[in-house]
């Protein structure tokens, strides 16, 4: 049997992921997490194979959490399963140490044979994101100007565009004001901007803005 642990911070997201994985017949959920501290909670005290992570939770989430997972537990398996369409997570999510992505939308569908084949060593990953890793390798530069900043750079520009201001970003990631300040003068000169409210503007056409303060 494949043991599963689920992380998403809705209830009936969690209860309709144990339906679909109960009828597999060689998958078991062990074990459930809503938020960042609870995912790391069930690493450290479960034994399992796969975890299945949503990429937006409360507390830490997203590729930080990834990075965090991967590094105390090197050999677990993380199958990220989001409502962000991939070409805005999934190769950050795989570059910090995710096995597979797939969306929420495609999950009924395809969730018990991407579990079986990151389970079994592979990775899962759709046509389109591979397409995305091969336009990297080439140093293809014509994608969208988010995908140029690098993770920590990425995280403040979310907040950035939520409305955050410089000394609240440095305050919620422990950074200090003049760091938080260069990185925000380097993700402006990256995307070619001039100030927030175009950072605004670009994260709303884009779909890139998540609830940071919800709870589970």
């Amino acid at each position: 049997m494949t043991r599963v642990v689920i992380a998403d911070d809705h209830t009936i997201v969690r209860e309709g992921l144990k339906q679909v994985l109960a009828k597999a017949g060689d998958l078991t959920v062990v074990g459930e997490a809503c938020n960042g501290a609870e995912v790391m909670q069930r690493v450290r005290e479960l034994a399992f194979d796969v975890l299945i992570l949503d990429m937006s939770m409360p507390g830490k989430s997203g590729i930080e959490l990834i990075k965090q997972v991967h590094a105390e537990k090197p050999k677990l398996r993380i199958l990220v399963l989001s409502m962000h369409e991939e070409e805005q997570y999934a190769v950050r999510a795989l570059k910090a140490g995710a096995a597979g992505y797939l969306t929420k939308e495609s999950a009924s569908d395809l969730l018990v044979a991407a579990i079986r084949k990151v389970a079994g060593g592979g990775a899962y990953i759709t046509p389109t994101v591979a397409e995305q890793f091969a336009l990297g390798a080439m140093a293809d530069t014509s994608g969208p100007r988010h995908a140029a900043l690098s993770d920590r750079e990425y995280q403040v520009f979310e907040m950035l565009a939520a409305g955050r201001s410089v000394t609240d970003i440095a305050d919620r990631l422990n950074l200090s004001v003049k760091t938080v300040s260069t990185h925000k003068a380097r993700i402006m000169q990256k995307m070619n901007m001039t100030n927030q409210a175009e950072l605004v503007r670009y994260a709303v056409n884009h779909r890139l803005l998540d609830d940071p303060d919800r709870t589970c």
